[in-house]
């Protein structure tokens, strides 16, 4: 699978700007308590009703859907770096005037801003990332940013169990100072790397985005992939309750996949650079599909772990590959539209349809049925990914070229 005409060479070292973001990267995630913690700050200091509770973490997803959208959009027009110390900045902001709110309305208001802030440098940092690497280049790179993340909501999900048992107040307000510490690390290190067009007015992102064929046929496949990535966070701890193990259980088994994925990536985040990308892609979909379709057979914790730890290693490749699939797809002068776009529709629309999907088959269909399609969707997805591969390919030889026409 190995991508032809891929170097041999040892790789080369990646530039201190791109560690700035690693490093911005781990600390926002290092800090990523309030989320997780949200619901039980909400009824147990608020004393709100748990169906309340869970419309103020659904606000904070509303804004999470259009964030990314918004993100891409501003770095394209205001800049990456702009864009990244504005989300950087609202979080933390955000993240006070939600602790500190009383009302409804200013809980409600700030829950949404909490969203809309929260994601919007994910796409300027993956347009930073394209530009400033070549294209050979950003599949490790790429997967060192997976990797980061993992490694501090890891961290983070341990220790956040500890502050809070001290005061939810202390959660609120570590979390916006690691969004500040974020912020200063890119004012200080990264450059502003948004292209500088010389033809006239930057294009619209829509009119472009809705007539490329290929772009859209990769959301949709990656809407698939979504669907069956969010079982492990809805069907998955049903199934598991219904066979008599217990929440504790769950949340050991379910810590598996960011235990993997620390311990694994790094070692394997070079060699993944040498693959075949859109085969990559397809393979690691069907690797998903498959883990969590052992579903099917398992019934103790150490079952349900190895489907975990499966499709847990797809979750690595398809990480590491797919934003230099969509950076190679995206047009320069609208990269961060096209990677925001992406991003906000995949797993916008997969948050949502995946847990509904699965828990209605679950309750309607079994748990056969449940992860047996799992295992075919993934199958699906496999099929569709190497059947857009030629595409793709063509894509990326055009991006190629490009990029080399435009440093000569």
């Amino acid at each position: 699978m190995n991508e032809i005409g891929a170097p041999r060479e040892s790789a080369p070292r990646l530039p201190r700007a791109f560690w700035a973001l690693w490093v911005c990267q781990l600390v926002n995630r290092l800090g990523s308590f309030v989320q997780p913690f949200l619901v039980l700050y909400l009824t147990q200091d608020r004393h709100l009703s748990a169906g309340t509770a869970g419309a103020v973490a659904a606000a904070v997803g509303a804004g999470s859907v259009v964030s990314q959208v918004v993100g891409g959009w501003l770095s394209d027009r205001v800049g990456r770096r702009r864009t990244m110390l504005l989300g950087f900045f609202g979080t933390a902001a955000a993240l006070i005037l939600l602790g500190s709110a009383r009302s409804m309305e200013t809980i409600w208001a700030a829950a949404f801003v909490v969203g809309l802030m929260g994601d919007l440098f994910r796409p300027a940092v993956q347009a930073t990332v394209a530009d400033l690497l070549q294209p050979r280049e950003r599949v490790r790179a790429y997967g060192l940013l997976f990797w980061a993340i993992n490694l501090g909501f890891s961290v983070s999900t341990v220790s956040a169990g500890v502050l809070a048992s001290i005061g939810y107040s202390l959660l609120f307000w570590i979390n916006a100072g690691t969004s500040v510490v974020a912020a200063l690390v890119i004012w200080r290190m990264v450059p502003e790397t948004r292209p500088v067009l010389d033809e006239g007015p930057r294009r619209s992102l829509l009119p472009v985005a809705l007539r490329d064929t290929t772009f859209l046929l990769m959301i949709l496949i990656q809407i698939g992939y979504a669907t069956i990535y969010f079982q492990g966070y809805s069907t998955l701890p049903l199934v598991m309750a219904a066979d008599g193990l217990p929440s504790s259980t769950y949340g050991l088994v379910i810590a598996l996949n960011g235990v993997v994925i620390v311990v694994v990536q790094p070692f394997v985040s070079r060699r993944l650079a040498t693959y075949d990308r859109p085969k990559l892609l397809a393979s690691s979909m069907l690797i998903v599909g498959l883990g969590f379709g052992l579903g099917a057979v398992v019934h103790s914790w150490w079952g349900y772990g190895l489907s975990v730890v499966v499709w847990t290693i797809g979750e690595i490749g398809f990480a590491a590959v797919l934003g230099a699939v969509l950076a190679d797809l995206a047009p320069v002068d609208l990269r961060g539209g096209y990677l925001g776009l992406a991003g906000s529709m995949s797993f916008g629309l997969g948050s949502v349809i995946g847990p509904l999907l699965g828990t209605n088959t679950l309750e309607y269909a079994g748990r056969a049925t449940a992860w047996l399609g799992c295992a075919v969707l993934g199958i699906i997805l496999f099929v569709a990914q190497l059947a857009l591969a030629p595409s793709l390919h063509d894509r990326a030889r055009s991006a190629a070229a490009a990029t080399a026409a435009a440093g000569s």
